[in-house]
């Protein structure tokens, strides 16, 4: 086969970004507005940490105001829902991120249900899940509408297509599946207690890999033409940067598109946040 198309999401995402930025800058001019995104986080997970850092180097170079609310593993469910109920109720907040896993002790099922749906940026909480099975407009949990958004700026519709979503996680796995279906693709979904993986993926027109395991998926796995979506980001020993779910070079050597690890989905994630907090802030005056 030819060489696949690099579904490059590092510079789709710059793009989204500078685009978010044009945007923040005209709900400046004309109403006075500035998008504020505030992020909710307990405990001292590093990847929390980290993901909150980046959120708040990109709210500043697209105009966004960033607030942080921190809290530590101590905290009780009515402080964390104490905070949330006065974002809720804050005109300069126009998007909420509550950051999870919260530490153990927190309800955060509970937590992300007090979000404002109008404010839930990051798609995850019960009122903007059951939109999206019901197909109404909501905001989508930012990995799956990240990969959404790629395909379409990439030109690949999913009309018709066998997308196989190997992953059921409430933030990737389970949304984009519904988002697909929602696309019009026919959807299966498998997972750790598949059997006989392969069966399903060589089915694939569209592949998500979303389930964590370095390299899983090879390329005698998939049939020749496939669209790879991979959403693993895993850290292996000895090697110089993080893997996805799929062994990339014997994948690529099969599909028609993919998405590198790094560079792929990942800045996809980031930029899909900011872009759901700049429609919300627009929604906010009716636009």
């Amino acid at each position: 086969m030819s060489e696949p198309l690099i579904l490059d999401g590092a510079t789709t995402a710059k793009a989204i970004r500078a685009e978010v930025a044009t945007r923040t800058a005209t709900l400046k001019e004309a109403h006075g507005i500035t998008p504020g995104l505030a992020a909710v986080l307990a405990g001292d997970n590093p990847a929390s940490i980290t993901y909150v850092s980046m959120k708040r180097k990109a709210c500043a170079k697209a105009g966004i105001t960033s607030f942080e609310h921190v809290f530590g593993s101590d905290a009780t469910q009515e402080e964390v829902l104490a905070c949330i109920h006065n974002l809720n109720a804050d005109p300069t907040v126009h998007g909420i991120l509550v950051q999870h896993p919260m530490p153990k002790g927190l309800d955060e099922d509970e937590i992300l249900a007090a979000v404002d749906p109008a404010k839930d940026v990051d798609g995850i909480g019960r009122a903007s899940l059951g939109d999206l099975v019901l197909g109404h407009p909501s905001f989508v949990s930012c990995t799956p509408q990240g990969m959404m958004t790629l395909m379409k700026r990439y030109g690949i519709d999913p009309a018709g297509k066998h997308a196989v979503v190997i992953g059921r996680s409430v933030i990737l796995g389970k949304p984009m599946a519904i988002a697909l279906l929602n696309a019009n693709a026919t959807v299966t979904i498998c997972h750790s207690k598949t059997r006989n993986l392969a069966e399903f993926t060589r089915q694939a027109d569209i592949l998500v890999a979303a389930v964590g395991r370095p390299e899983l998926i090879t390329g005698d796995m998939l049939k020749p033409g496939v669209v790879v979506l991979d959403a693993g980001y895993n850290r292996v020993e000895g090697r110089g940067h993080d893997v996805g779910d799929c062994h990339f070079e014997s994948c690529a050597a099969v599909a028609s598109a993919i998405t590198p690890v790094p560079g792929g989905v990942g800045p996809m994630t980031i930029a899909t946040l900011l872009e759901q907090t700049v429609i919300a802030a627009e929604r906010s005056v009716g636009k």
